[in-house]
């Protein structure tokens, strides 16, 4: 496909509002959303200034935002494809019935931008659908355990909640979400939509076929199942050194983890338990699901 925003044009748009904003554009982000994973969400979300190019057709782009309360934002843009001509500037709040006509940039300020990401994101977030969510602490915890950078191709196996947060941290990555069942699935697609998310692939089991076109991936969470060992031998089968990290609420696969590791030669295995207990409104504690987390690297 041929690249719509080259350099040169990416610099003459940046030209364009150097001369007609009060814009600092050291610290402007740019983000071109023509290309495959680019999630514009998120990124508005926790920069302050980003410069989005944008191809006609895109009706939807400022609802999206609106809907998950960006609609404070300033919009800089002009008419037609050129950078050129009158600059204009409005809430984005005052744009959720307008489209993208034409390809161009825009510029975006936040003015209430956060400046890192903060992980584990309440439940609320999330759309229900039939899925039962993890606790935010407790996906703190995974999220930390699988060191989740921007270039991460990951594997997340029946981890809904973890899929979405990784995709926002791997904004240059993609994210392998798998979903064995079709209410599951549904939930996950309508997550990743709710989110404005562009870099995850949803498919409905782990194979050769499943996996073929898609990113050989460096990590893998998985929630222990009857299909770990199946999982484990054809994820470490495309990727000898990937990382692993396993959730479980049962003591025996717990107790028996060490032997599927040593099956599939992954080292250096860590196990930690997590127990998390929270004040309910009759003022005493209540102790949630303690989850065992199980991470280690294959290496042959």
């Amino acid at each position: 496909m041929e690249q719509l925003f080259t350099n040169d044009i990416i610099l003459s748009w940046l030209q364009y509002y150097a001369k007609n904003t009060n814009i600092d554009l050291e610290k402007v982000k740019m983000i071109d959303i023509t290309r495959k994973n680019k999630n514009v969400i998120p990124t508005v979300e926790s920069h302050r200034a980003v410069l989005v190019f944008t191809e006609a057709g895109n009706d939807d782009i400022f609802y999206k935002m609106w809907q998950v309360g960006l609609g404070h934002c300033d919009v800089y843009y002009n008419e037609g494809s050129k950078p050129e001509g009158q600059i204009k500037k409005d809430k984005l709040e005052n744009m959720i019935n307008r489209g993208i006509n034409a390809s161009a940039g825009m510029l975006i300020v936040n003015e209430k931008a956060r400046n890192t990401y903060k992980i584990g994101m309440d439940n609320t977030n999330f759309l229900r659908g039939s899925i039962r969510y993890v606790g935010s602490e407790i996906r703190s915890v995974i999220l930390n355990k699988m060191h989740v950078s921007r270039n991460d191709d990951i594997c997340i196996i029946s981890g809904e909640s973890i899929a979405i947060e990784a995709a926002i941290v791997a904004i240059e990555g993609t994210i392998i979400a798998v979903e064995y069942k079709r209410e599951d699935r549904k939930t996950m697609e309508e997550n990743i939509e709710h989110f404005g998310l562009h870099n995850i692939e949803v498919i409905d089991c782990v194979n050769e076929d499943t996996m073929k076109d898609l990113p050989v991936p460096n990590t893998v969470f998985l929630v222990a199942s009857a299909s770990l060992e199946q999982e484990l031998d054809c994820l470490t089968k495309l990727n000898p050194n990937i990382n692993v990290v396993v959730y479980t609420l049962d003591l025996s696969v717990a107790g028996s983890i060490s032997k599927v590791f040593e099956k599939y030669s992954i080292k250096d295995m860590e196990m930690i338990q997590v127990s998390i207990s929270k004040l309910n409104h009759k003022n005493s504690f209540v102790q949630e699901p303690a989850p065992w987390i199980i991470s280690g690297k294959a290496k042959r």
